[in-house]
């Protein structure tokens, strides 16, 4: 097992310089990891600048102390959003790295996911700095790793969703909570797919792909069964991969036979897998990735629904989109 197993890394834009956690901090160079803070010491301004100035963007710290981590800044996370000392930009930080601990504990943790409380406060979060900043799209920035591909496209298609059911539908506060939970909970199901096959490079064989196409059911069964989702986020979970010409799975639904939320999450999945590569990497520019999705991918999404995404990501202003 390597280092890069043991370290987990936070921007250095959501730390709160003084009230962090008292946890050992470490700092990458040439592929190393050094101490920079021990415990028993504050995390200071002081600190905070020195790293800044010096190019630091991540900070690491040991997966034993994510727990400590998560908590701190979930609970901060509503009164630093209200707060008028972070920019747009550190608030995006700060609420995109709870969000990625988030489905990164409940992903190593299923039972986790019984929590409804603290999914709605994430969620609640979430909208909450979508709606209050019109570049949201530009401020949220990735905390990528090659080991966190999959937490962190569950926090791109759920910013994504919620922005297209916000652009295209009038839904209650508690709807819109249904639907951000079902998105950022999408691939849930994946904890249930062999690692070999999730961090696989190269073409899948046709019995690797009959196990990753089990997923949604997987996830859907498994979250049903503690019964404390919504209807609404369950169908998501279930049916974002179902398309609609019928080519889609687990049931092979078609046009309005698939409830209008999974098909907003299957198109802000699409297109978040087209436009980000499993490193963070940008692949493609959002223009060419929809028009992708209306050319070749021809019938497998609602026009109407490709408008919504068009508007929303191809405009001179999110020309850099990645969530």
């Amino acid at each position: 097992m390597g280092a890069k197993e043991f370290f987990v890394p936070i921007s250095l834009e959501s730390i709160e310089p003084i009230i962090f956690p008292d946890v050992a901090l470490y700092i990458k160079t040439g592929g190393n990891y050094v101490l920079y803070k021990s415990n028993g010491r504050d995390f200071s301004v002081y600190d905070h600048e020195r790293l800044s100035k010096n190019g630091v963007e991540f900070v690491f710290v040991s997966k034993i102390d994510m727990d400590t981590i998560t908590n701190h800044m979930e609970v901060s996370a509503e009164r630093l959003l209200n707060s008028n000392i972070l920019s747009s930009r550190a608030k995006g930080k700060m609420i995109y790295q709870t969000s990625i601990n988030f489905v990164n504990d409940i992903f190593n943790n299923p039972e986790k996911s019984t929590d409804l409380a603290r999914t709605k406060r994430l969620i609640e979060n979430l909208m909450m700095y979508l709606s209050n900043y019109p570049d949201a799209i530009n401020s949220l920035e990735t905390v990528m790793t090659h080991n966190y591909y999959t937490f962190v496209h569950s926090l791109q298609v759920a910013s994504l969703t919620l922005m297209m059911h916000s652009a295209g539908y009038t839904l209650s506060p508690d709807e819109m909570l249904d639907v951000g939970t079902g998105a950022i909970l999408h691939d849930f199901g994946k904890i249930f797919v062999p690692q070999e096959i999730l961090n696989k490079h190269g073409k899948l064989s046709e019995a690797e792909v009959e196990i990753l196409k089990r997923h949604p059911e997987e996830g859907y069964a498994y979250l049903q069964d503690k019964g404390v989702l919504s209807p609404v986020a369950l169908t998501i979970v279930r049916l974002h991969h179902e398309r609609c010409n019928g080519s889609g799975y687990p049931l092979g639904l078609e046009n309005k036979d698939i409830p209008r939320s999974a098909q907003i999450t299957g198109v802000a999945d699409i297109y978040c897998t087209l436009t980000t590569d499993n490193r963070g990497n940008k692949t493609m520019p959002p223009h060419i990735a929809v028009q992708l999705m209306r050319n070749q991918m021809k019938d497998l999404f609602s026009p109407i629904l490709l408008d919504t995404l068009e508007k929303l990501v191809c405009t001179e202003d999110v020309q850099q989109f990645l969530l």
